[in-house]
């Protein structure tokens, strides 16, 4: 799903830590954030979050389950409801 932006970045992180399966953060310049890191979380996410380029990102769920988490915190990039 594109995202242009999380609502809750605490509630999005204890969310992810509910996640069984992969999650990734990908951005229009393919780099692939691993989710499940604690160390991409507040290194990679915080770039991510502070560069005023990137507007928008891919967040992808290899389980379903764990997009009902996390969707919640998630505003789309296409500005329809989830």
């Amino acid at each position: 799903m594109r995202v242009k932006e999380i609502k809750d970045i605490d509630g999005f992180f204890k969310s992810l830590e509910k996640c069984q399966g992969r999650v990734e953060l990908i951005t229009d310049e393919k780099d692939v954030l691993n989710l499940a890191s604690k160390l991409t979380q507040f290194i990679g996410l915080t770039r991510v979050f502070s560069n005023p380029d990137i507007k928008e990102y891919e967040i992808v769920c290899y389980n379903m389950e764990d997009y009902q988490l996390i969707k919640e915190y998630l505003v789309p990039a296409d500005g329809k409801p989830l």
